[in-house]
């Protein structure tokens, strides 16, 4: 199926690893060019050779502090100027640490928007002057499942994250028939570099491997397994072509049916009772 990305230009931010590189790598196989931006130079750079290997585009990356507002709107503005457009942007970046509600102060939920919450308005902001002024766009917000459902011990995820839905819902409205599309992706298990860690830190815990335990975070998921970056960037890829244009305003799960049934992750050492008391 022809998506019709081939000529785009697209930003991705967080773009050198995990599902922004995922969503990276979709866009540039369906002939789209690629800017990608992060903060770790060495880690930037191997996902950029990575990208050249399979682009039928260009592919660009840039060094940029997604949380520094001056520098967000130099890398938009920059990569529109040197391809002479702009048609999609996907935000996205780090998530914030792990914990029931009552287990932060009012510092760590300000540090919890700094990072998740306004890196995702600044660059909706940058953005959308390039996509009006070609009159064709899409935005994708790249949140958590925590949009949709609270999740034991992901307080300030689903703080800052909700913050991020309701954004994009308002912009949905003020674009109206402008032919920009906003919709939010809501990742729930897929195997990233965080997922991985957790499944470590878990197996030299409770002298296990890391397969086993990844194995064990499924087991709140109706599918049996966590998901592959792979089939979530599909989903990305989709709502950025032609053939979306009639999707604006959603929210996009991308769980394996977990929030269908209810489910909490039990890893995190909490229970759907602990959630719902």
């Amino acid at each position: 199926m022809d998506l019709g990305l081939k000529g785009r230009v697209a930003l991705v931010a967080g773009g050198s690893r995990g599902l922004g590189f995922a969503i990276a790598r979709e866009l540039v196989r369906e002939g789209a060019d690629v800017a990608i931006a992060a903060r770790d130079p060495e880690r930037l750079a191997v996902a950029e050779r990575s990208l050249r290997d399979i682009a039928r585009g260009r592919v660009l990356a840039a060094r940029v502090d997604l949380r520094d507002d001056g520098e967000v709107r130099r890398w938009v503005d920059g990569v529109a100027g040197e391809a002479g457009r702009l048609d999609i942007a996907v935000t996205n970046g780090g998530g914030p640490p792990i914990g029931h509600p009552t287990a932060f102060d009012v510092a760590a939920y300000r540090e919890a928007a700094d990072t998740v919450l306004y890196p995702a308005i600044s660059l909706a902001l940058a953005a959308l002057p390039h996509l009006r002024a070609r009159g064709w766009g899409r935005l994708l917000f790249i949140a958590s499942e925590t949009v949709i459902r609270p999740v034991g011990g992901l307080a300030l995820s689903g703080v800052a994250r909700s913050g991020i839905l309701r954004f994009a819902q308002g912009l949905v409205a003020e674009l109206g028939a402008s032919a920009i599309t906003v919709n939010v992706l809501a990742p729930a298990y897929l195997r990233t570099t965080p997922v991985e860690r957790a499944a470590a830190e878990l197996a030299a815990t409770r002298g296990t491997d890391i397969e086993t335990e990844v194995r064990a975070m499924s087991g709140h998921i109706p599918l049996g397994r966590v998901g592959a970056p792979e089939e979530f960037a599909a989903v990305a890829a989709f709502l950025a072509s032609e053939r979306a244009g009639f999707v604006t305003g959603t929210v996009q799960l991308v769980d394996g049916g977990a929030s269908a049934v209810g489910a909490q992750p039990s890893h995190l050492g909490f229970s759907s009772k602990d959630v719902f008391a």
